[in-house]
Formats: structure tokens, sequence, C-alpha cells
């Protein structure tokens, strides 16, 4: 078995965590590869094995890898997408930040998750992706977005007008301060803060939510996933800023939008023990009573 290692940036406190990641993984007599940006800033910190490979790219990181590790929140899962790709390979996150939806695995779980993992006691989590299909030159080959795309307004107090087509039907002009499209994974980010809906995996859906809209009585729609989506936008500048989840870039105001579902998943792994509504009930403290 080879697992790959990827991560960012660490806390004193949290190598202890990372280096027991590494020690189960070399007990298990499992091969390694480390993501070579982050761990060549490691330098003597840690514990390596004698043997162990690097990856920085999508094409190093595909060859025999049976399963990437993502150490660090959700925000670095995210990173890791660009990386995995296509390819299938499954995603464990490990979650060393504060919430941690996508990175499901808390700093005192892992050595139980790992022997899950050994044993074969866990299942794939299918996720879905949106694409941007139109403009193709903002992003190049990275145009997809595991939580969500949005459109800001640029540094300015001017607001952004969102004109947003749904297969070609007229939806609405948008007011604010910009638009989210977030698949059912992104709805429990940005989208939700926006007062976007908690949409679960595998419903087929991408939620439309409005940023700060102007006209209050606009909400969040649900639409499905089969749909293409054209966005054009208006407003005084000639300039906004687009995201992907963590990448960004500018995009003109003559530029149309169109975005649809991605040709490919991405498999999340999960333990047996839990699933999408335990974690929410987990990580937003349904039900529990703050009162007393």
């Amino acid at each position: 078995m080879k697992v790959a290692l990827f991560g960012k940036e660490f806390a004193k406190n949290q190598y202890i965590y990372l280096q027991q990641i590494i020690d189960e993984l070399v007990l298990n007599n499992v091969d390694i590869s480390l993501y070579a940006p982050f761990f060549e800033k490691l330098g003597n910190k840690l514990n390596l094995p004698e043997k162990y490979s690097l990856f920085d790219s999508h094409n190093d990181l595909i060859k025999g890898t049976d399963m990437l590790f993502s150490i660090g929140g959700d925000g670095t899962l995210l990173d890791t997408i660009p990386y995995v790709r296509g390819s299938g390979i499954p995603i464990l996150g490990i979650n060393l930040g504060r919430l941690g939806f996508l990175s499901s695995i808390s700093k005192n779980e892992i050595k139980q998750a790992l022997e899950n993992i050994f044993a074969g006691e866990y299942y794939l989590d299918k996720r879905a992706l949106l694409q941007l299909e139109k403009p193709d030159k903002l992003f190049g080959q990275l145009n997809f977005a595991l939580n969500d795309l949005t459109i800001y307004r640029n540094n300015t107090t001017s607001l952004i007008v969102v004109h947003v087509y749904v297969d070609d039907n007229f939806l609405n002009s948008y007011w604010g301060d910009g638009l989210i499209v977030s698949t059912p994974t992104g709805s429990t980010a940005y989208s939700m803060s926006a007062g976007g809906p908690i949409v679960s995996p595998g419903s087929q859906n991408f939620v439309i939510a409005p940023i700060a809209s102007h006209n209050l009585t606009v909400r969040p729609i649900v639409i499905q996933d089969s749909s293409v989506i054209r966005i054009k936008i208006g407003g005084r500048e000639d300039k906004y800023l687009m995201t992907m989840d963590s990448r960004h870039s500018m995009i003109n105001k003559e530029e149309e939008l169109v975005i649809r579902r991605c040709e490919f998943e991405v498999n999340l792994v999960e333990m047996k023990d839990k699933n999408f509504f335990s974690t929410i009930r987990d990580k937003l403290y349904w039900g529990v009573d703050t009162r007393n």
C-alpha cells in the first residue's frame, strides 16, 4: 500500500500528530510519499523512514498511490483536489484545524482511523464538483471546484450586478456584493454563511446564493446539477474577482461564464460509524442546549 501525505502549514504543537501518522504507516509497512513543498520546509523536525518518495504534481501523485491523507483543515483538503483530479484516489481528511466538515478525523481519532483503514473498515463518499466551461483561460486545466465558484465586486463600494440564466432560461439579476454557485459539499461553507441551505451529498443539486443582496426578497435557490448555468456580469467596474475553491482570478466584465457539473467525482474516505448527518450535528452543535 502506498499513501501520500499532503499538508501546508503546521503549528509547533501539531508536529506530534504528523509524527504519529508517519509512525503508524511505517509500523504497517506502508510506502510513504510526501508533498515536497511542505515537507522540505520541515527539515529535521520529523523522524522519517529511510525510504520515501516526494510528489509535487498531479502526475507524480497518481503513480501507484492508493490513498492520500490531507493533514490540516478543510482548506488543506480543498488544495489536494488539483493533485488528485479525476484519478479516483481516495482522500482521508485529518483535521488539525477548527471546524472540519471535510476533514472529519479529529486529532484524537487518528490511531483508530488508521486501524480502520488497514482493516478495510471504511467507505468512500463520492462528491460531485462543478466545472467552469467558459471562459477556459481563467484556470486552465484546474477549472473545477469541490466547494464553490464565487464572483465578487473588486475593491469598490459599487454594487455588482450578476445576470443568471439556467438552461438558457433567465433566472434573475442579482444586485449586491456578489454571487456563490456551490455544490452540495460547498453548501456547508460560504453558501451557508450567505443564508443558503445545507444540501446532502449525492442530492445532485447546485445552490445559487447571492452575497449581501440589495433586494431583501431575493433568496438562495436550489437547482438540478444537470442544468447549465450562464452568468453575465454588470456594474461600474471593468474587472471583478472570481474564485474556485482556494484559487482566484480576475475576470473582465465582458466575459460570459458557463458552469456545469464536472465530468468526474472525488472520493472522500469516511469511517463506518460516521455519515454526513452525524457530522453536521457534531460540527454545528445541533441539539446541544447551551442555556445551562
